[in-house]
């Protein structure tokens, strides 16, 4: 299981080395941890999928740390590197908000546009250090890693799909 705000970390360093290598300008590395770490929702190929990174030279390895390093890459939860549809939704897992609305009408705390997502189509609540996603009789329902729920405790890396939209919890 990952731990909360991971991916946001990896996205952190990321941006970081880009900055310390001169790739990224100081107020573009400003306003991309604002983006990053500024709303609920991010979006990793907005944020690192303009920059490339050099691969180090590494001394030869023997065939079997290679197939474990294959392993690793297979066996790993979710990376940043998303298909290009996935955006993150990043939570506060310190109970900064007690409740979270999802929907498509602009007074909703999370706005998404798609035309499949309900004005208000979900509900995110923080309970003992956990958030509990609930549909909220939403038209075309919510999915949480391949099946339709009702009401489900969320853990980082959960692939949340509201309409058409597809979400990674952080």
């Amino acid at each position: 299981m990952l731990e909360p705000g991971s991916t946001r970390q990896r996205l952190e360093r990321t941006l970081n080395a880009a900055y310390a290598e001169g790739v990224l300008s100081q107020n573009t590395l400003v306003h991309r941890l604002d983006q990053l770490f500024g709303g609920p929702l991010v979006d990793p190929a907005r944020l690192i999928g303009d920059l490339s990174a050099r691969k180090q030279r590494r001394s030869p390895v023997s065939i079997g740390e290679q197939i474990r390093a294959i392993g690793r890459k297979v066996l790993l939860p979710l990376s940043f590197a998303t298909n290009g549809s996935d955006v993150l939704l990043a939570l506060d897992w310190n109970g900064g908000h007690d409740e979270l609305v999802i929907g498509r009408n602009p007074v909703c705390d999370i706005v998404l546009s798609g035309p499949a997502v309900s004005r208000r189509h979900a509900r995110l609540s923080f309970r003992d250090g956990s958030w509990i996603l609930q549909d909220l009789d939403s038209t075309n329902g919510t999915v949480v890693n391949g099946a339709l729920v009702g009401r489900c405790k969320l853990q980082p890396g959960d692939r949340v799909v509201i309409g058409e939209e597809q979400l990674i919890v952080d």
